[in-house]
């Protein structure tokens, strides 16, 4: 991608908006909070402490409105005591440039590196450099310092108290991410109706695991809905694909294939009814026909073998997630069980148990090529030049420059340069805004405390429609906050424009200088997705081969370690694409075959999953020998595709030859969906082999083209897996 047409997508993507369900309520609270603590200051004490003060109480309520899966008022009171540190230990290094210098620039190292524990983390510490920023221009002495971070943290711990006193959807977000991930298998089963190998995204599944994770205190009141569905939606994923499937499930026409279709939009109606049952606390709706068509008629059931199994399976399955959607629609809470029941849970470690992690996370990103890493060294590089060079220019307010920087600033290219454009968008139609109210009414301190209370609570409100959008009104909040302090409009506007344009200049020529491109990073994912792939497949395969409890744990780890190889793939190679950058190692289009390979592999992983035996089913031993080849052969070619080097499959060849021979042995549905690793595996190849003739490449993805062609047009051969 050129860098013109990068500009142009990060324009349009800075002034998009952001379809979402807007939380006027939470935001109300919030701007209340803000409201409460600039008051009794303004009226009690003076307009620069009612500034701290409403920095503190903006600040921690935006901080809340980020993803997190810890109590909201736990976030407002981190987010307020972070401020309140930074603005008194800013302060007592004011005095002078070779003091105050690099403290900013520790400190602003420190935010950066906070993303390696995660975006609200590094969010909220950015938050603390803008506050040592601002607030070191409004004290006179420690003492004053002191009295402003007091007011500051003042600020953090009413929205707190707010929060506790008025809670509004009380594990809301953990509810979301529950009702989220049965939704989207829902959407996966429609899916699944027109087209048998559709592909599905993980992700919300992902979110849903994280969301379960809880401390011990969170455990004893986590309502009884947000035990189970996760569990459900995970085991009916490959249920539903491997009924859709006609390799392995239904058959690709006649009755069977409409009768498949009939239980898969059953299953999506059930699983939405959940899903909305979960969401709002009511009472699970299925429409009558629905349940009608989940009911298997033992005499007249036209689906057989394989396909039967996988119906009667997701039938009992979306009974029990009925059963827990309608168990959590009374009010109450369900203590945590004691015993082993107790352990199973998902533990999310307390605050004082969160530092060795804090820790080992920021030690795995203290390296030169991580992007975090290297966000924070621009960050930290650009707040002190910011500093220096608006502190020489004659315009007051010269901390605008390095806080527009900074809050703008994020690890991946796109973001940053999308967010700059945002930035600049709202700050001109917010001081716009601003000024027209000013000139209009002329307000004084206390009609400018409340109106900057309302554009508080606007900038709340559309906080997650995009960053444009939420800006402007931060930029009239500011506008009217300098106003009650007694700065003329006609000096702030264009002071903050001119400085809002430097501080997103210097953020964008950053990344520049010191990149932290994904693209040349491209094989290094790839190859962490195929092994991780490699080892998932290999334990189920080993399930199979031995069904015992010890290879099921084994195989729930593989397949989360291959979730998260593939989310880090798609991060990079959605980054990559958007990046001006030439391909290195992985053009774009031996990239999105690669990707297209490695689902359909990881696809058959979970088809075969779906089959999984009990314990006290016949074994396998024919799946032990092609387990050791596949992990073998995947562990080896990721390290050929990490070092541009033709990936080969002798050993998956062999064992599958081995295996056909034994004729007799095993389960033709699993043999079939070794078939389908395989040749998968073989398009992987494909899509990344060369040699300095490139091997012909292009017949050999010619010849994989009519293959599909022919599987298309159902000649026996089978259908293209494209899934994941």
């Amino acid at each position: 991608m050129t860098w013109l047409r990068a500009f142009g997508e990060v324009v349009r993507s800075g002034l998009t908006i952001e379809e979402t369900r807007l939380e006027p309520l939470l935001a109300l609270r919030t701007a209340a909070g803000v409201a409460i603590v600039i008051g009794p200051t303004l009226w009690l004490v003076s307009p620069a402490y009612a500034a701290s003060a409403a920095l503190g109480a903006y600040s921690a309520g935006g901080a809340t409105f980020q993803r997190s899966w810890r109590p909201r008022k736990v976030v407002a009171l981190g987010a307020g005591a972070g401020l309140a540190l930074s603005t008194s230990v800013g302060y007592l290094a004011a005095g002078r440039l070779v003091t105050f210098l690099p403290l900013l620039a520790v400190w602003a190292f420190a935010a950066g590196m906070a993303w390696a524990v995660g975006s609200t983390a590094g969010i909220v510490a950015a938050t603390t450099v803008g506050s040592m920023l601002v607030t070191v221009t409004l004290p006179t002495s420690v003492g004053r310092a002191l009295e402003h971070a007091g007011v500051i943290a003042l600020g953090g711990v009413t929205q707190a108290v707010l929060i506790l006193l008025f809670p509004i959807r009380r594990w809301g977000a953990h509810r979301d991410a529950l009702a989220d991930a049965l939704a989207a298998v829902a959407d996966y089963a429609r899916r699944l109706r027109h087209d048998p190998t559709a592909p599905f995204d993980p992700e919300p599944l992902m979110t849903a695991r994280d969301a379960a994770a809880v401390t011990p205190s969170q455990a004893r009141t986590r309502p009884s809905v947000l035990h189970g569905p996760r569990g459900l939606a995970e085991r009916i994923r490959p249920v539903v694909a491997a009924l859709a499937d006609p390799d392995v499930g239904a058959p690709a026409e006649g009755p069977g294939r409409d009768r498949a279709r009939e239980l898969l939009d059953a299953a999506a109606d059930v699983l939405d009814a959940a899903a909305r049952s979960i969401r709002r606390g009511t009472p699970a709706e299925v429409r009558p026909e629905s349940m009608d068509v989940l009911r298997v008629d033992e005499e007249h059931e036209v689906l057989e073998g394989p396909a039967r199994q996988a119906a009667e399976r997701l039938v009992e399955l979306l009974g029990e997630a009925l059963e827990i959607a309608g168990s959590g629609c009374a009010r109450g809470t369900t203590p945590t069980p004691p015993g082993p029941a107790g352990a199973r849970l998902l533990v999310r470690p307390t605050l004082h148990r969160l530092v060795p992690v804090v820790v080992r996370a920021v030690r795995r990103e203290t390296r030169r090529d991580s992007p975090v890493f290297r966000h924070a060294v621009r960050l930290a590089a650009v707040a002190t030049l910011g500093y220096l060079i608006a502190a020489r220019l004659p315009l007051g307010h010269g901390y605008w420059a390095p806080i527009a920087s900074v809050m703008v600033m994020r690890p991946d290219f796109h973001r940053t340069y999308a967010r700059a454009v945002a930035r600049l968008a709202g700050t001109l139609a917010g001081v716009a805004l601003a000024t027209g109210v000013v000139r209009a009414l002329g307000p004084d301190a206390h009609v400018s405390a409340a109106l900057a209370v309302v554009s508080a609570g606007l900038s709340y409100a559309l906080n997650r429609t995009g960053y444009a959008y939420s800006q402007c009104f931060t930029a009239a909040y500011v506008v009217f906050l300098l106003g009650m302090g007694g700065q003329a409009w006609e000096q702030t506007v264009p002071e903050r424009v001119v400085l809002t344009l430097l501080g997103g200049a210097l953020a964008m020529l950053a990344y520049v200088v010191f990149p932290a491109w994904e693209t040349p990073r491209l094989p290094g994912r790839l190859a962490d997705w195929l092994a991780a792939n490699g080892r998932y497949a290999a334990a189920v395969l080993r399930d199979y081969a031995e069904p015992t409890r010890e290879h099921h744990a084994d195989m729930r780890r593989a397949l989360l370690e291959s979730r998260e190889a593939r989310a880090a793939w798609q991060e990079a190679y959605d980054r990559a694409r958007q990046e001006p950058v030439r391909p290195r190692g992985l053009t774009s289009r031996e990239a999105q075959e690669a990707q297209e390979a490695l689902k359909g592999f990881g696809r058959a992983a979970m088809l075969m999953e779906s089959h999984v035996p009990r314990a006290d089913s016949r074994f396998v031993p024919e799946a032990e020998r092609f387990a050791e080849a596949l992990e073998t052969d995947t562990a080896k070619a990721a390290v050929a595709v990490r070092e541009h080097r033709n990936p080969e499959w002798g050993r998956v060849e062999e064992a599958f030859h081995a295996w056909e021979d034994a004729a007799g042995n095993g389960s033709p549905v699993v043999r079939r969906e070794a078939e389908l690793q395989k040749r998968a595996l073989e398009d992987l190849a494909t899509a990344v082999s060369r040699t300095p003739l490139e091997r012909d490449v292009g017949s050999a993805r010619e010849e994989q083209r009519v293959r599909a062609a022919v599987a298309a047009e159902g000649d026996g051969s089978g259908p293209v897996h494209r899934g994941g």
